[in-house]
């Protein structure tokens, strides 16, 4: 989007933002492709661009996480990124477009310092080791800081602070992330990881190794019960919307409902054999039928 877009002529802008930093943000959500960025559009300016500043974040901390730099300066650049974040809250600090565009959204939606550095320590947990078979604490853990924590800055964004907003993002935030693990098994193997817990792992006889495990016959067992759990962070995380606010909740549902398409497509696809290496479609019929499917008792 370009500046002319975003403003003409004095009328205020989004945040009360330079066009150039929110077309900054605007473009590295695009850039990335996310499946996330149908609930976003959804969203007023002001929400909208709030959102794309998380986002942001979001994706240049994980890259830096995922980078090929040693981890020492990996780990570095984190630490760096944490104050950073003491700098927006405590000084109103800023360095570039993005820390610019989060601070008016940390301003303007009461966002709480320690979800950011939450996010952050969910990127150490990948810089600092390679996560391989952790025990069921170390996954709920990272679970939490990689995807519920933005989940809880996300329904401040969308327009509830309210607990039942948290317990959602609590919710949704496993259920995606736990979804995001059983699509990417082969890919993670690759690159060295396997998320999956190791108690699991060795109730089925499958081996810690990520690239052996892929070849495992108790894969798809250790696969259908994380499947399982979802479903059920699912199903609770919609059940919680219903003591929300409706129309903050929307955005949530259709990024809840979309990921729920695809975990029904991977059980149905399973997880044996060259099977882990497609990742199956999802029609927007499907996703309408699922966010459909989310308003039901």
């Amino acid at each position: 989007m370009t500046a002319q877009n975003i403003q003409t002529h004095d009328e205020p802008t989004p945040l009360g933002c330079d066009p150039a930093d929110l077309a900054w943000v605007e473009s590295t959500v695009k850039q990335a492709g996310t499946s996330f960025a149908a609930g976003m559009r959804i969203l007023p300016p002001m929400r909208r661009f709030g959102m794309y500043a998380i986002y942001a974040f979001c994706r240049v901390v994980d890259d830096i996480a995922d980078g090929s730099e040693p981890m020492a300066e990996r780990k570095a650049a984190l630490d760096a990124w944490h104050q950073r974040i003491v700098d927006l809250y405590d000084h109103s600090k800023t360095q570039d477009s993005l820390d610019r565009v989060l601070l008016a959204t940390i301003h303007f939606f009461s966002l709480r310092q320690e979800d950011f550095h939450a996010v952050i320590d969910g990127m150490v947990m990948d810089a600092e080791n390679t996560i391989v078979a952790p025990d069921e604490k170390t996954l709920d853990l990272y679970c939490d800081r990689v995807a519920s924590a933005v989940g809880r800055l996300s329904v401040r964004i969308f327009g509830d602070s309210s607990d039942e907003a948290d317990k959602v993002a609590y919710h949704l935030g496993r259920a995606l992330q736990l979804t995001n693990i059983l699509r990417d098994i082969a890919e993670d193997a690759a690159r060295g990881r396997l998320y999956l817990p190791g108690d699991l792992l060795d109730r089925f006889h499958v081996p810690h190794d990520p690239i052996k495990a892929l070849s495992a016959p108790g894969l798809a067992g250790v696969a259908n019960i994380l499947s399982v759990r979802a479903l059920d962070h699912f199903r609770l995380a919609f059940a919680t919307m219903r003591a929300c606010r409706a129309k903050a909740m929307l955005p949530a549902r259709i990024m809840g409902a979309s990921y729920e398409a695809v975990l029904i497509a991977l059980r149905k696809r399973g997880w044996s054999g060259l099977a882990l290496h497609d990742r199956p479609e999802t029609s927007t019929l499907n996703k309408v039928f699922w966010l459909t499917r989310s308003y039901l008792p």
